[in-house]
């Protein structure tokens, strides 16, 4: 599991010279010369994954479904999150993430599923669980990578400030998946 802070995620963009705002064009170019497909399941982002990807333009070559799944009844049934991982970890966790994008990209029979779940806030923390904890994750064919990211340490820690930068690091972690992937 990859661990990572705000501060941490947009070092490393500028260490790569990437702006947050193009992530989506990188992701959809790179899937397109690939010719490969994405789903994405969102939970705390509430779609912001799926809306930044189907802004770019030919992003119906690459982009299958995007399933947002805020209750736990719909990540069950939809993304077959297992009952089991809801209620001892909760939908807060790196289980629920890995299967949340493994589930999206077998519902769409993609190439790759991503998906995004955490406590954007302000309301909803825990002593466990601080608001800005964010797990994604990016399913492929032979592995699922998780992520598990503070973003409460963002300069604009706001919900809105939290939701944009898990849809930035999960877009990122699957275009760093895209550019390993041997054809």
């Amino acid at each position: 599991m990859i661990n990572l802070t705000a501060k941490e995620f947009y070092k490393m963009l500028e260490g790569e010279s990437i702006s947050e705002d193009s992530l989506q064009e990188l992701v959809v170019r790179k899937l397109g010369e690939m010719k490969l497909k994405v789903a994405t399941a969102e939970s705390c982002t509430g779609g912001l994954v799926s809306k930044r990807i189907t802004e770019v333009s030919g992003s119906s070559d690459v982009f299958e479904c995007g399933v947002c799944s805020y209750a736990n009844r719909i990540k069950h049934k939809l993304l077959e999150v297992s009952e089991e991982t809801l209620n001892t970890v909760g939908a807060v966790s790196p289980e629920t993430a890995a299967q949340m994008a493994r589930g999206v990209r077998k519902l769409a029979d993609a190439d790759f599923g991503i998906s995004t779940t955490g406590i954007a806030g302000p309301t909803g923390a825990t002593a466990d669980k601080p608001v800005g904890l964010v797990y994604m994750a990016v399913a492929g064919e032979k592995e699922t990578v998780v992520i598990k990211s503070n973003l409460g340490d963002a300069e604009d820690n706001s919900r809105e400030g939290i939701r944009k930068a898990a849809s930035s690091a999960v877009l990122y972690y699957l275009y760093k998946a895209l550019l390993s992937v041997k054809i």
